[in-house]
């Protein structure tokens, strides 16, 4: 089939290079403009129209996509597409554009809909502790991931699942699922199943005040926290005025510290930097200190005194 790809971030590489190798024609790829990154905010293009570059693929970048101008560079690519597929693009689509393509739209969206509808699925089901996530292949409409199922498959979350490996595998299994998806479209052989909008649950953008911690959370509350919001945008406390991000930490118990106020360092160790929290510790054994590389506990103590009755946050 004749394709146009959207999309932007890591996540919906492996899809496009599944879609190529099985045979279809991208016809062109759709991403987000190239941005400023990191601390010398360096203009860099996304993951996405990196890789539609090497295989030879007209790239757009729409700042807009609702509006007449961009949707008049878009019209010739859409009129010779049979469908579009959609993986993490960063922009919602208007229905003009959804009904041009033969097939519609598909999209393939990191969660078991209808939960986690939204643009952070795989992040916040680390934060809620849940035990399994997926990839569904959806039919788009209007609404935010609210359209029919075509496809979907789960995956067990691993003890210590982030935010970074979560992606890693559900990109993988994106890719197997949309090269099924899109054989079983044009043969005919997938069945539309609506969504059940009472089970349904949502996943907000992760702004950077997302990752702030706050103390007085339960220990295993905050672990997730750490580990869902690994690598970005990442959960961060306070130490001497400066942001210190915490990049991987352990739900620890310790008895006689019910004095202790949350945030307060209950032991400094080569193991890591015991925290009191409204419920359990948190061990902290991997840190970035704003301006400093990362780095573990034990490193960080071998330069910076950090002592017991210090408060965090």
């Amino acid at each position: 089939m004749n394709i146009i790809y959207m999309g932007t971030p890591d996540f919906a590489v492996e899809p496009l290079r599944a879609i190529i190798a099985a045979g279809h024609r991208v016809v062109a790829v759709v991403t987000q403009p190239d941005r400023g990154r990191g601390r010398g905010r360096n203009i860099t293009m996304s993951a996405v129209k990196e890789d539609a570059l090497r295989y030879g693929i007209p790239v757009l970048q729409p700042q807009k996509i609702k509006s007449c101008e961009e949707m008049a560079e878009l019209q010739d690519y859409l009129n010779m597409a049979d469908i579009g597929v959609v993986a993490a693009y960063g922009q919602i689509l208007p229905s003009e554009i959804l009904d041009l393509p033969r097939y519609g739209f598909i999209n393939i969206h990191a969660s078991l809909l209808p939960l986690y509808r939204g643009a952070a699925p795989m992040q916040q089901a680390i934060i809620d502790g849940v035990k399994e996530s997926g990839i569904t292949i959806m039919q788009m409409d209007s609404g935010i991931d609210t359209g029919d199922i075509l496809l979907q498959r789960a995956i067990p979350l691993a003890a210590d699942e982030s935010g970074d490996s979560l992606e890693t595998k559900l990109s993988l299994l994106g890719a197997e699922l949309v090269t099924e998806a899109l054989t079983g479209i044009e043969e005919g052989l997938l069945t539309p199943r609506k969504q059940d909008d009472s089970l349904s649950s949502y996943a907000p953008m992760l702004s950077a005040d997302r990752g702030k911690i706050d103390w007085g959370k339960q220990a295993k509350e905050l672990e997730r926290l750490v580990r869902g919001l690994y690598s970005r945008p990442g959960a961060y406390t306070y130490y001497n005025g400066k942001k210190m991000k915490i990049t991987k930490s352990l739900e620890c118990f310790s008895e006689n510290q019910a004095a202790l106020l949350p945030g307060t360092i209950a032991a400094v160790s080569p193991e890591g930097i015991l925290v009191i929290c409204g419920s359990g510790n948190l061990r902290i054994t991997r840190l970035q200190i704003e301006g400093k590389k990362e780095m573990t506990a034990a490193e960080h103590l071998c330069g910076n005194k950090m002592t017991v009755g210090e408060k965090l946050g």
